[in-house]
């Protein structure tokens, strides 16, 4: 069984999903809507956000960060990192974010042996689906029965959520628009084909739904629609 997927972003009024003051107060209230199992990022969201907090990637490893939890089980959900190539190197920092459980780093069968020594020394969790490249239906079918994952919020730019929309794995798009025109460079987008190698990615969608929230921004949902 695959897990309802909800692909979760906040924009600009001219689209950007950076570079603009987002109301995240607001769009993670929103997000808690679904109470997610699982929370899926990109290496590249992951990686972006120690570009624009160096802190991220620093601090010291220490031995007990790595350590399973003890105590009753956590409502909090998971943080998956899809990580196919073994970039992510600050896996210490990212366990102290509080609002997720635990990680699990999401790779195939073609991610670097050291990169997975290097998990296996951290006691980070690891699921491996597909050979050449992630395989993302047979990893929402392996957190669904391994993990009881019923439900994933998609927290990621628009390589990955270009790459889920093409496979078809997309329950719902949901998009906080903001009152602002950040302009300047369109990248990062909500979707970003060419980055995913889809570049004729196309999806029709279907509005479920649409409000107005907080100080002027729109909430508006939608459902795509299938082939």
């Amino acid at each position: 069984m695959i897990p309802q997927v909800i692909l979760h972003t906040a924009a600009s009024l001219d689209g950007r999903i950076a570079n603009f003051p987002a109301d995240l107060e607001t769009y993670y209230g929103l997000a808690a809507h679904w109470n997610a199992d699982a929370v899926l990022f990109g290496s590249g969201t992951v990686l972006a956000a120690v570009r624009d907090n160096p802190a991220l990637a620093v601090p010291p490893e220490h031995e007990e960060m790595f350590r399973p939890p003890d105590g009753t089980p956590d409502p909090r959900p998971l943080l998956v990192i899809a990580d196919s190539r073994g970039q992510v190197r600050c896996w210490d920092a990212i366990r102290k974010w509080p609002y997720m459980r635990d990680v699990l780093a999401l790779t195939s069968a073609k991610t670097p042996p050291d990169y997975r020594r290097y998990l296996d020394d951290r006691q980070i969790g690891t699921l491996v689906a597909g050979t050449d490249r992630i395989d993302f239906r047979e990893a929402l079918e392996a957190l669904n029965t391994r993990y009881g994952v019923k439900v994933v919020r998609i927290d990621s730019g628009g390589t990955l959520n270009s790459v889920l929309l093409h496979a078809g794995l997309v329950s719902e798009v949901s998009i906080l628009i903001h009152p602002f025109i950040a302009g300047g460079n369109a990248d990062p987008t909500l979707s970003d084909p060419v980055k995913a190698g889809i570049a004729q990615l196309q999806v029709p969608l279907t509005l479920i739904s649409h409000e107005v929230v907080g100080n002027g921004l729109i909430w508006a949902r939608y459902r795509p629609v299938s082939p």
